[in-house]
């Protein structure tokens, strides 16, 4: 295969790399003001109505010490990931996400730049 006909099949296909170059552009420039227009915060860990971080982090400490005192214990091993996928559940778990005001213009431009880039990528995919 040349250089050429690698710039224009992109995937091993017939499509153009023009297309595909330009359709990634497009997604990127539409998720890039998409995540612009969007707050994101967290609130408290809250478990009956008791604060649970501390309660979390419970298990990943363990693990933490059991492992300080033998480091193949599967114990140990096993409990510091529970630990940490615990946490990071909880951390993902408790965000709040609001999209910000704006106008249905700017929402037609990202949506339509997101929709029409994935547009082209798939059309470039494509032996044409």
């Amino acid at each position: 295969m040349d250089s050429d006909s690698r710039l224009r099949s992109p995937g091993g296909t017939s499509g153009g790399l023009v297309e595909f170059l330009g359709g990634v552009a497009m997604v990127v420039a539409g998720g890039y003001l998409l995540t612009t227009r969007v707050t994101v915060s967290s609130g408290y860990w809250t478990l009956w109505g008791y604060d649970a971080f501390g309660l979390s982090m419970l298990p990943l400490l363990v693990g933490i010490g059991v492992l300080f005192f033998n480091a193949r214990s599967v114990l140990g091993w096993f409990l510091l990931l529970v630990g940490a996928v615990v946490i990071v559940t909880g951390i993902v778990a408790n965000l709040r996400i609001y999209f910000q005001p704006t106008s249905l213009f700017a929402t037609l431009m990202i949506l339509g730049l997101m929709a029409g880039g994935i547009g082209l990528v798939v059309r470039a995919l494509r032996p044409h």
